[in-house]
């Protein structure tokens, strides 16, 4: 099951997508006609972890984590699928990661890897926009429209072996499988869930793979995880 929340004139609306179809509690919106998808869940925080592919850290690098190495994005970088994402006119190395989301179904804390399927709503895709030539984690990657995510939360899915790609104007830059993740999602969620009481709605992403390029105002950036779907945004150039 799809579940997905759309921005209309009176506000957001939650319910079951299918079809370009969205199923409420007052009845049915149509994508388009009644709205546009909007961010698949309300977030207090974004627990994001990095360095969690082996290629990853030969690519930038980086020495193998002995445990989640994590960090947060504020819900005020969130976008939508379809929204753009603009280029910060204050950098000049922009980069992208393609990243498999949890997203947290009930108050929760220290859970244990093999209870994590019962703390857990579904899965959704979120786009790692990250401002490479900036100083520290936050300067890079917690600003506005930093975090696309959506386009919905597949609740049937098994997160431990999936395929993913991320193409770029229509050029796969990025290919992996889930099973590649030096820890699992489940293990990741168990390992938060000890520092932090997580709430509904909450999102946590897994990492990405290598990550071979930047990208530039025009560019369409397109992340699929097989079994939940595609995120799709635009890089805009800012607004003056």
């Amino acid at each position: 099951m799809k579940l997905a929340r759309m921005q209309t004139p009176q506000g957001v609306v939650s319910g079951q997508y299918k079809d370009g179809i969205l199923t409420t509690d007052s009845g049915e919106y149509i994508i388009g006609r009644d709205g546009s998808l909007t961010y698949p869940c309300s977030p207090s925080a974004l627990y994001c972890v990095g360095r969690n592919f082996a290629e990853t850290l030969d690519q930038m690098d980086y020495e193998r984590p002995e445990e989640p190495d994590f960090f947060l994005k504020p819900p005020a970088a969130l976008v939508g699928p379809g929204q753009p994402v603009v280029y910060p006119e204050w950098s000049d190395e922009l980069t992208y990661a393609g990243e498999l989301v949890a997203v947290i179904d009930q108050r929760c804390h220290s859970v244990a890897p093999d209870k994590v399927p019962d703390i857990v709503r579904g899965y959704t895709v979120m786009n790692d926009i990250d401002a490479l030539d900036q100083q520290g984690r936050t300067a890079r990657k917690a600003f506005d429209t930093s975090a696309p995510l959506g386009p919905w939360i597949e609740t049937d899915l098994n997160p431990h072996d999936i395929e993913m790609e991320t193409v770029i104007n229509g050029e796969t830059r990025q290919s992996a499988r889930t099973a590649q993740m030096l820890f699992s999602p489940h293990e990741i969620i168990s390992y938060l869930s000890k520092r932090f009481t997580l709430r509904p709605g909450d999102a946590i992403a897994f990492g990405s793979p290598a990550n071979p390029g930047t990208v530039s105002p025009g560019d369409t950036i397109e992340i699929t995880y097989d079994g939940v779907g595609t995120l799709s945004n635009d890089v805009v150039a800012p607004q003056n």
